[in-house]
């Protein structure tokens, strides 16, 4: 577990670095976006990933990276909003938007290295293909959470899932890493 969480954390400070260029470039101006919006921003993504790993091939050069590494961030902004709901106009600073950042990151950390106990690094003998395929159900199910306006009769809500996309797209993100 020591090395997943060096890698864990490796990937993390990159996504952290870009979401904070990102906010000098643009600044909080995701916080106008509705849940939906994010979550179909995570969609597309994902298809796009998945689109690459089926043809092999980019017609505009990035490659899988920068997908996954987007979906991680697009969740982190996706837990914000849960928590403290859409804004009209971009209301964050640099300062509030990354402690917003990894206090969201933390706690997704944190239930990974829970159930990273409980299943013994199982993904680690995951294609990353089949990540992808799990982080398109993580999708729909919140679409489908968002369709119910939040309620579910017996699942976890939209959170849970975010945080696993998250998850899933660092280990997804380690695995593309592997020599």
């Amino acid at each position: 577990m020591p090395e997943t969480l060096v890698q864990y954390d490796t990937i993390v400070n990159e996504c952290r670095s870009l979401f904070i260029k990102k906010m000098k470039d643009y600044g909080c101006s995701w916080r106008v976006l509705r849940l939906p919006s994010l979550t179909d921003q995570i969609f597309i993504k994902a298809q796009r990933i998945r689109t690459l790993q089926r043809t092999g091939t980019s017609k505009v050069g990035d490659g899988l990276e920068p997908e996954f590494q987007a979906m991680i961030n697009y969740s982190l902004m996706a837990l914000i909003q849960h928590e403290l709901g859409i804004a009209d106009q971009p209301d964050l600073d640099e300062k509030k938007a990354t402690t917003l950042y990894d206090k969201h990151m933390n706690a997704t950390r944190d239930l990974m290295t829970k159930k990273n106990h409980d299943y013994g690094e199982a993904w680690r003998d995951m294609r990353v293909a089949s990540l992808t395929d799990l982080i398109l159900v993580k999708i729909l199910r919140i679409k489908q959470i968002e369709e119910n306006q939040g309620k579910t009769l017996v699942s976890e809500g939209a959170e849970g899932n975010y945080a696993d996309i998250i998850n899933y797209s660092i280990f997804a993100l380690i695995l593309l890493d592997k020599p």
